[in-house]
């Protein structure tokens, strides 16, 4: 495989990156959003092309460096590619969607003053990410994946005068802070082991890892296998949002729409997924790891997608409901069906991308207007982004023959298949997320593109009470081409990406080597055995629960916000208890800023006024001058300049010295 194509590939966006962001008042916007749409549409290109070689003509994985980076101790650090079926997948949808919202972005920021400042941080989004699927050893994964956390910090306070913005943004460096420290922890300990950080020599030790205890106390120890992939997955808690780790994902709806759809469809909230299926052989060595993986993914899976029946922010839905379908990616992964986990992935970043954009043209439509409650019957007035949404919500909820079906319902009945501890949890958590899912879905559908046209009389409520009309009646409108086209560019494979692909990735064993599954873990080669064909799989998807479930979702949602709207206000008086703890989102945020916040700043003050002032000023540095000064007032007064004095002295010296003489003699 030629390496200079790869280095291209990762590269180019970050030269669009460069020349957008140093270069931006010289070339122009037009030059901006053409450099950096050109890279990204080379690299998706280049990608293809790589995705050719390697499924199709049967050329060999690469693995080798680029160049070393260091050498210290014997420890060699390489910047490197590992380009293997599972990265190549990776390649191929980060450049596509990313390419989509490239494109789409001329649209939806046409009037911002940072235009040429948003493209390079979008193209450098990319490379990092593009970095951190393609590497081949832990350091230069941690570089993409902390890179890619720099630029989301960027992207979500994009708008930094919105103090919202600024909040978010810091909300979000904090908390992947707390699940990069626990990364560090699982990269330190496979170096400990290895002494190495190339993926190679830590998959290759996997077996002799699972047999080592490490130390805690003099009486306790942990297998280290557990401890590191513990460690790890804790980093893909705080990545790809995973509950208690999740709080900062809905607060990033502050950066502009193209940011939602680039960030959690297809690059850093994946990016958790993706690396817990490269550890595969090491995450098989450790049922208690998968386990708490299982636990964590099942609970995110389920819980998170209650708070989107409750939000009425049009983007803050799509967020929850991001937040839930990546619980169900690591659920899969808990049962060892990584491939269902990321096919879902794959699956997803189509749809939900799509989501997220046809929500951006829904505000442009509506004059940046988010509410859902002051829109509703804008299926007449935008024709194209409400039926590319309805294929989003199809696909999302698992309705068979979308995409999103084929990998949705793959990963429930993995679920049910696995006997690992915790799997029947789990399965009523995913099995009744679909009708969660469903539910928080069309009524997003209903209430935006369906019913009165409620945005006219929030348009005349908020003319009177203020006296007059600064921008005239709200007339909704469709988008130009250059917001539908990627809308449609990106609802094609919404419907058929997953029939075509179904066969081969869940059960043809596409992955290969990339993914290494024990024998006794291997769920889906149980469900393979059923497999006939995509038709058949989702034929026998009618008869089937999570069906039933959907459908039962979308008909409540249609009784509840567009049949019998005042329904709906029942509920929410005879539910109120739960609806507040939905929406105060299970006081998460309340414990986040009242209590850990608290403790923080109670620690960080003890430990200014105590160690600070009291023992470093107080004791070190002032004590230390004070008993200095001290000594000095002593000797002043030996050291007066008479010979008087100093003859005296000699004499007391003289003195002890003889008295010493005569006492040893």
């Amino acid at each position: 495989m030629n390496l200079t194509l790869l280095v291209l590939i990762a590269v180019l966006p970050l030269v669009g990156a460069i020349l957008a962001g140093l270069f931006g008042r010289v070339i122009g916007r037009a030059g901006a959003h053409t450099v950096t749409i050109l890279a990204v549409a080379t690299s998706f290109v280049l990608s293809l092309h790589v995705l050719k070689q390697i499924y199709l003509d049967g050329v060999p994985a690469f693995d080798g460096p680029v160049y070393s980076w260091l050498i210290s101790d014997g420890v060699k650090m390489d910047v490197g590619f590992l380009i293997d079926r599972l990265s190549t997948l990776m390649m191929v949808v980060v450049t596509f969607v990313s390419l989509c919202v490239h494109v789409y972005t001329i649209g939806y920021m046409s009037d911002d003053p940072g235009y040429t400042r948003f493209f390079s941080y979008i193209s450098l989004f990319t490379f990092s990410m593009l970095m951190l699927v393609m590497s081949n050893n832990f350091m230069q994964l941690f570089f993409g994946w902390e890179a890619v956390g720099v630029v989301s910090y960027l992207l979500i306070g994009f708008w930094y005068t919105r103090p919202t913005a600024i909040f978010a943004n810091y909300k979000a460096f904090l908390v992947n802070r707390v699940g990069d420290f626990g990364f560090v922890l699982g990269i330190a300990g496979v170096f400990y082991y290895t002494n190495s950080v190339g993926y190679a020599e830590a998959f290759a030790a996997a077996p002799k890892l699972a047999h080592a205890m490490l130390p805690l106390t003099s009486n306790t120890s942990v297998e280290a296998i557990t401890l590191i992939c513990i460690c790890l997955f804790i980093g893909a808690m705080g990545k790809s949002a995973q509950v208690p780790l999740h709080v900062w994902l809905p607060d990033s709806m502050e950066g502009p729409t193209p940011i939602s759809a680039l960030i959690h469809a297809a690059t850093m909230v994946t990016a958790g997924i993706f690396m817990v299926a490269r550890m595969s052989p090491l995450f098989e060595q450790s049922e208690t790891a998968l386990s708490f993986v299982l636990i964590i993914g099942a609970t995110t899976a389920f819980f998170m997608g209650l708070l989107g029946i409750v939000n009425n922010d049009i983007k803050r839905v799509i967020a929850y409901s991001t937040l839930s379908q990546l619980g169900y990616m690591v659920t899969a992964l808990g049962v060892s069906a990584y491939s269902a986990g990321m096919f879902h992935l794959t699956t997803h970043a189509f749809f939900k991308a799509l989501l997220f954009l046809a929500a951006g043209s829904v505000i442009i439509g509506m004059h940046h207007e988010q509410d859902m409650r002051k829109m509703g019957g804008l299926a007449k007035y935008m024709p194209i982004t409400a039926i590319t949404s309805w294929i989003g919500a199809l696909a999302l909820i698992g309705t068979p023959f979308f995409s999103g079906f084929y990998s949705k319902d793959t990963i429930i009945e993995a679920v049910g298949e696995s006997h690992r501890w915790g799997a029947t949890y789990a399965y009523w958590c995913v099995l009744g997320g679909v009708f969660v899912t469903a539910l928080y879905t069309f009524r997003m559908i209903f209430m935006t593109f369906h019913g009165p046209e409620r945005f006219r009389h929030a348009d005349e409520a908020h003319s009177s009470s203020h006296g007059h009309d600064d921008h005239g009646p709200i007339e909704p409108h469709e988008s130009p081409l250059v917001v539908t086209g990627p809308l449609i560019a990106l609802a094609i494979p919404s419907v058929v990406i997953g029939a075509l692909t179904a066969g081969p990735i869940l059960f043809g064993g596409y992955f290969g080597d990339s993914i290494r599954v024990l024998e006794n873990n291997d769920v889906l080669a149980e469900l393979g055995k059923d497999f006939q064909s995509p038709v058949q799989m989702a034929l026998h998807g009618f008869a089937g629960a999570p069906f039933w479930l959907a459908a039962a979702g979308v008909l409540t949602a249609w009784l509840f916000f567009l049949y019998r709207p005042q329904w709906a206000d029942v509920a929410a008086r005879k539910l109120a208890p739960i609806r507040n703890l939905l929406l105060n989102k299970y006081y998460f945020d309340w414990f986040n800023e009242k209590v850990l916040s608290t403790l923080a700043r109670g620690l960080g003050f003890t430990l200014w006024k105590g160690g600070d002032q009291v023992l470093i000023d107080g004791v070190l540095v002032n004590g230390s001058a004070a008993t200095i000064s001290w000594f000095g007032s002593i000797v002043r007064r030996v050291q007066n300049g008479y010979l008087y004095a100093y003859a005296f002295w000699m004499v007391i010296g003289l003195a002890v010295m003889l008295g010493w003489f005569l006492v040893r003699s």
